[in-house]
């Protein structure tokens, strides 16, 4: 484990920082226990401190250093998503299924921010808090059915657990880890223009179900299920024109305080739905089998 005053790594056992003497009696091995880097060739994560790729032997580069925890038994990856401007909403590429509400299309500038690999899954859930809402059950599977305040409780409780601060996405954060970041190769959905590659969508209610996360392709920053599987809470109130709020964060507007923002496609969603602009919402005290959530980190 790592102390959380000075960063030096420590015994797990250790009641004082060996390095500053902080009392770390309390510190879990929940905290950070790897660092990794994706490789930009082929994706493969290396530990940190690697020079080259162990999948296929690139030279790294140490821009995008991703934090893995454990929380409890459960592994919670996070990936770095370097800041940076984008335009956001109904950009050339969403084609002809864009609703008016993805416009006008605006200039955003972001501060560098961590997010899920994948979408929680009920493993994690699991290990946070007390009930399982899912309609579909496996602790491979996202959980669903999670309203958004009963994700607010969850935040705040792994916040308290690994002593780092993590949160639901802004609306605009999430366009831009869907898009791909810095790295974005302009595709419809989020890491192709196939949407079958990268996303689990367009099922029926009967025979249809959510999918173990992480089981088709990543985008360009190596992000899972960000244009299918389950639709994600983000902070935001919902408005109905990026013109009736502030483009970065609508949590302050009273005008529009009635549904909170919903991004990305879900199990049951048709692939119009499943585009990196495409928004819709939800009253935050429902939830439904086609709702999950991931989260974000503050560096």
């Amino acid at each position: 484990m790592r102390c959380t005053t000075c960063d030096k790594e420590i015994e797990n056992d250790s009641i004082y920082c060996r390095f500053c003497g902080v009392k770390v009696e309390n510190i879990m091995i929940n905290d950070v226990v790897e660092a990794w880097v994706s490789c930009s060739n082929c994706g493969h994560g290396n530990h940190y401190g690697s020079i080259f790729c162990a999948e296929c032997g690139a030279k790294l580069h140490y821009g995008e250093v991703h934090k893995k925890f454990t929380v409890g038994e459960v592994v919670l990856e996070m990936i770095k998503v370097e800041g940076g401007t984008f335009m956001m909403g109904a950009t050339p590429e969403q084609g002809g299924d864009v609703n008016s509400d993805e416009k006008p299309v605006h200039e955003v500038t972001l501060e560098s921010f961590y997010i899920g690999k994948y979408l929680v899954t009920q493993a994690l859930w699991n290990e946070i808090m007390d009930f399982n809402p899912s309609h579909f059950s496996g602790e491979d599977l996202p959980v669903e059915q999670v309203n958004w305040y009963s994700c607010q409780q969850f935040v705040q409780k792994l916040s308290e657990r690994t002593g780092k601060v993590f949160r639901l996405p802004t609306e605009a954060e999430w366009e831009f880890a869907a898009r791909g970041g810095v790295k974005s190769e302009g595709f419809k959905y989020s890491g192709s223009n196939n949407i079958n590659e990268v996303a689990w969508h367009d099922e029926d209610w009967d025979r249809g179900s959510t999918h173990p996360v992480g089981t088709k392709a990543p985008n360009e920053l190596g992000i899972y299920d960000m244009s299918g599987n389950v639709r994600e809470w983000c902070q935001d109130w919902y408005a109905n024109a990026y013109s009736a709020a502030a483009p970065l964060n609508m949590e302050n507007n009273p005008a529009v305080k009635v549904n909170k923002v919903l991004r990305g496609g879900g199990w049951l969603s048709y692939a119009g739905n499943c585009r990196v602009s495409n928004r819709n919402y939800s009253n935050p005290q429902t939830g439904y089998s086609n709702i999950g959530f991931r989260v974000v980190m503050e560096p």
